[in-house]
């Protein structure tokens, strides 16, 4: 049975490469008819808080992808001590007295020792009588010296894998406060929660070495490893946080106005690939055709800018998943992004317009420049030579506009009823129909470039259009010669 977990710390918001990690199993998990686990690893209660808690449940829920069963780690240390005394009952581990480690630090020995001699060769007798004495220790795992023997393992994404056991450190099992560390609570949990894969950022590779030792010293058969190439930033270096701010944060994409069906293909992108050169599709899609063969040994770079923190290729992917949208689900993804001064910004008018912009934007928040116009009750200012038509003088636009607040005002206020009229009334002045229409064009929207006429009109309706009309005839008579 394939079961995989996600298993974030709260320490911060949900990364990017952490959505992709979670991604990645949901995906694998789902094809193979599998168990999805999410699990919160909230054991370094120094550095967990409930609001970095929060960020991962909304960026999860942004999602929506979902998750079968559902645990927290500080919740289950019995477990992770259990482990831990078991490990060191069989004598495959020692209690550490060192003072230095009272809080469970790192070792105090040189790298080259990779272990304290005193207390690892310390007897049994003495060490259970200095821990039933009250004494401090921590405990550490007896790593096998002098063998010429290593750890090995065959990674389903970076192949064959292998550390001489004398270059691994006797790490710490359980701190003097009693409170386990990383590599004993994940693999207590693991081998509890029977993961069969775990599938993590390469960043922990070097990790599983230790970590097949616990499981094997617990008697445990070890899941397999799938880790996952490194998101990068432009220059290289590894996309933290701390250096590279909102940009690796989930948030900054829902914000933006990414929508989730072209975040989840962008991310699936970044480190693998179809092998058949399509980049957009369909979460359905992406079940079907994801495996590890798939993905790359190398880093993959988000590419972002200080003026825009999100990767041109996750704007474009959204572009087109958005042009998939039915135009009812768009128009309610685009609603919550309509600016919060627009008179009537209800979802019966983001339905009119969602036709006439759908081609015009690329991010839910493209609705604020490319639909601003239709809710404005005053339009931006704009030159009164824009109304000027090509091969045409302010003459000509005051004609056209003035022929336009005619014909408009009884004019069957439909998108064919409109076509029909306007054409006629350019036949009526004997211009081309695009010098008739580049001046109404502007005159109701407030430039030059705007979504199709006939729709954007007769979503504006015969008022607004009349009055805009007249403002601008106003405009070309005071602030031209003609």
């Amino acid at each position: 049975m394939i079961r995989v977990r996600f298993a974030p710390s709260p320490t911060g918001y949900l990364h990017i490469g952490s959505a992709r990690t979670f991604i990645f199993n949901w995906l694998f998990a789902r094809r193979n008819g599998g168990t999805m686990i999410l699990r919160i690893d909230d054991t370094d209660l120094e550095r967990n808080t409930e609001e970095s808690l929060q960020s991962i449940r909304d960026g999860l829920k942004w999602l929506g992808l979902g998750w079968d069963e559902r645990y927290r780690q500080s919740e289950r240390l019995d477990l992770h001590r259990a482990m831990a005394q078991d490990i060191l009952a069989k004598g495959l581990a020692y209690r550490d007295f060192t003072p230095l480690l009272s809080g469970g630090g790192t070792m105090n020995a040189s790298v080259a020792e990779k272990f304290n001699p005193d207390y690892r060769q310390l007897g049994t007798e003495e060490s259970d009588r200095r821990a039933s004495a009250g004494e401090a220790f921590v405990i550490r795992y007896r790593v096998p010296r002098g063998t010429g023997k290593s750890v090995r393992f065959t990674d389903l994404v970076y192949g064959e894998q292998e550390k001489a056991l004398d270059d691994i450190e006797d790490f710490a099992l359980l701190r003097s406060n009693g409170a386990p560390t990383y590599h004993l609570a994940s693999c207590a949990d693991d081998a509890d929660l029977r993961i069969s894969h775990i599938i993590r950022g390469q960043d922990h590779l070097t990790n599983t070495f230790k970590h097949l030792l616990v499981f094997r010293a617990a008697g445990v058969e070890p899941p397999q490893f799938a880790h996952l190439p490194l998101l990068l930033a432009p220059d290289g270096s590894k996309l933290s946080k701390r250096n590279h701010g909102i940009a690796v944060s989930i948030k900054t994409y829902e914000d933006k106005g990414i929508i989730r069906e072209a975040f989840i293909n962008f991310m699936c992108l970044l480190g693998w690939s179809p092998k058949d050169d399509r980049e957009v599709l369909s979460l359905k899609e992406l079940e079907e055709l994801f495996s590890f063969k798939g993905v790359n040994r190398s880093n993959a770079i988000v590419n972002f800018t200080a003026q825009l923190p999100l990767d041109a290729k996750a704007v474009a992917l959204n572009a087109e998943h958005l042009r998939l949208l039915t135009v009812e689900d768009l128009a309610a993804r685009l609603l919550p992004f309509a600016r919060q001064d627009w008179p009537e910004a209800r979802l019966e008018k983001i339905l009119q317009i969602t036709p006439l912009i759908r081609e015009r934007i690329k991010l839910l928040q493209g609705i604020q420049s490319a639909g601003d116009f239709f809710f404005a009750a005053e339009l931006a200012p704009y030159e009164s030579s824009e109304l000027i038509p090509k091969k045409g003088d302010a003459a000509l636009a005051l004609r056209v506009l003035q022929q336009a607040r005619e014909t408009l005002a009884t004019a069957d206020f439909t998108h064919d009823g409109l076509d029909a009229a306007l054409r006629g009334a350019a036949e009526t002045l004997g211009i081309k129909a695009g010098q008739m229409f580049e001046p109404i064009r502007v005159a109701a929207c407030g430039r030059k470039t705007a979504p199709p006429l006939f729709g954007t009109l007769e979503v504006l309706g015969r008022e607004t259009c009349l009055k805009r009309i007249g403002q601008a005839i106003t405009k070309l008579q005071t602030e031209t010669t003609i």
